[in-house]
């Protein structure tokens, strides 16, 4: 039997989807989505939202992720 390979605490950056909810005022800060918007739809695989400014409704797939930080963390994770 193989070692395991050793776990080393390394700086890890986390992604997880952001539970968007109707009425929330988001930004986004950059990118070809850049703005302000306003959510006024959400399923389970698109979210819908409005410009404040020109009323512009668009719907995407889901595409917002909270970020985290954090150091020391092990690294790789193990299941």
């Amino acid at each position: 039997m193989e070692d395991p390979v050793p776990v080393q605490p390394q700086r890890v950056v986390i992604f997880r989807p952001f539970p968007l909810e109707v009425g929330q005022k988001i930004t986004i800060a950059h990118g070809p989505r850049a703005g302000d918007w306003e959510v006024i739809g959400v399923s389970e695989r698109r979210v819908r939202l409005r410009c404040p400014v020109s009323h512009k409704e668009v719907e995407w797939d889901h595409f917002c992720y909270l970020v985290e930080i954090r150091e020391n963390e092990p690294w790789p994770h193990r299941g």
